[in-house]
């Protein structure tokens, strides 16, 4: 801790400065559990403005307003959106106001950057890595990827909705009856789950397929229908409750299969991302010329490549009649419940890190092991590791 505040943490929370990104990584209402754990929060101006939030507002939780340089300079933890692995570009700027022992804590990228965080490692930082967290009952509070994935399931179908040259409830009017939308949903964890509900609500028939059978009975309660696929999924996912990439073999049998039933939607939204991993193709071009003119494919796995073959990041391509849509950053779009997500789980973080007003990095809980990436000048999360002795 730094000298000035040897009985408080220092918690200091910068403006986000990737492009586009108007999250931030603390809301007022969380300023007071932190200022319980022990923490003084310094908050730079403006840095909730983009997500609809007041400097005022901050002030009035308890926080102290301050420029980019003093946070960096005063502050013994940084909360993040983005660090320098999820910032390359504009985060660089800020590597020089790093110093040893200081802890910083957000999205990392570490398992798709990993040399950024060596570059990290060298400054002497304590790097917490939220994406990396467990999938166990204890950190569910502090999900980052479930919350964030909450938010992009739910877009993704406005965009959809939006794009789409029919409306997805049916209607019965003295017009004649016009009949529902049909949504599938390829992926049914956080993001396509909330896809399936946000699309039922707006009264589309929707079906879902994931390669877990495990998920068949979420998505029924739901409404919709499960796809069953006759394929050997036994292996599709890690301990850690992570999708794990398959082999070639099964994911040409997977495309196969899917043909037909791509074929009969009006909007496909695709969610399969594997954690550091090009996003598997599920999508082919032969089954977007398959699909009605007019049709729609919202592919959430874009960051990653894309689970869709034409889907370019960033990007709407029109092809085959086909609306491919690539979009980037989905959260960050709905910024003020996304940072209102992120800033309860940053802070149930912080509180797991804290005991009687001292951060204590206990190796033996496994959420400080799992997510810490750097300490003391080296990278010592052993799957970051495993990936820079690869490359």
């Amino acid at each position: 801790m730094t000298e000035q505040s040897q009985t408080t943490i220092v918690i200091g929370v910068p403006k986000e400065t990737f492009p586009g990104e108007r999250r931030v990584a603390i809301v007022p209402g969380d300023v007071p559990a932190l200022q319980k754990a022990g923490a003084e929060i310094l908050v730079e101006s403006g840095a909730g403005v983009e997500a609809g939030i007041t400097d005022q507002s901050y002030t009035d939780k308890g926080a102290k307003m301050s420029n980019r340089d003093d946070i960096f300079a005063k502050s013994d933890v940084i909360f993040q959106v983005r660090t320098f692995g999820a910032n390359p570009e504009a985060g660089r700027a800020d590597l020089d106001k790093l110093r040893d022992g200081q802890i910083v804590i957000g999205f990392t990228e570490s398992l798709g950057e990993p040399a950024l965080s060596k570059e990290i490692a060298g400054k002497g930082v304590t790097m917490f890595s939220l994406e990396m967290l467990p999938r166990i009952t204890r950190a569910q509070s502090m999900d980052v990827l479930s919350s964030m994935a909450t938010v992009a399931g739910y877009k993704s179908v406005l965009y959809a909705a939006e794009t789409l040259p029919k409306i997805f409830p049916m209607f019965m009017t003295a017009a004649g009856t016009i009949a529902p939308a049909r949504v599938f949903v390829v992926g049914v964890g956080v993001a396509g789950l909330q896809a399936i509900a946000t699309a039922k609500r707006l009264g589309a028939v929707v079906s879902a397929y994931d390669i877990r059978p495990a998920v068949k009975d979420q998505v029924i309660s739901l409404g919709a229908k499960f796809v069953e696929m006759d394929l050997d999924t036994g292996d599709a996912e890690d301990k850690g409750g992570y999708a794990k990439a398959m082999d070639e073999e099964f994911y040409k049998k997977q495309r196969e299969m899917m043909t037909k039933v791509i074929a009969e939607n009006d909007v496909v939204v695709t969610t399969a991302a594997v954690p550091g991993k090009k996003a598997p193709i599920l999508v082919t071009e032969e089954m977007v010329k398959g699909m009605p003119p007019g049709s729609v494919v919202v592919d959430l796995a874009a960051e990653r490549g894309g689970n869709c073959e034409l889907t370019k990041p960033g990007e709407t391509v029109v092809a085959h009649g086909v609306s491919v849509m690539g979009p980037l950053n989905v959260p960050s779009t709905v910024p003020y419940h996304a940072s209102q997500m992120y800033s309860k789980n940053i802070t149930t973080f912080f509180q797991n890190l804290v005991k009687e007003g001292k951060v204590e990095l206990n190796m033996e809980d496994e959420i400080i092991a799992d997510t810490m990436v750097t300490k003391g000048g080296d990278v010592v999360s052993a799957r970051v590791k495993e990936l820079l002795g690869a490359s």
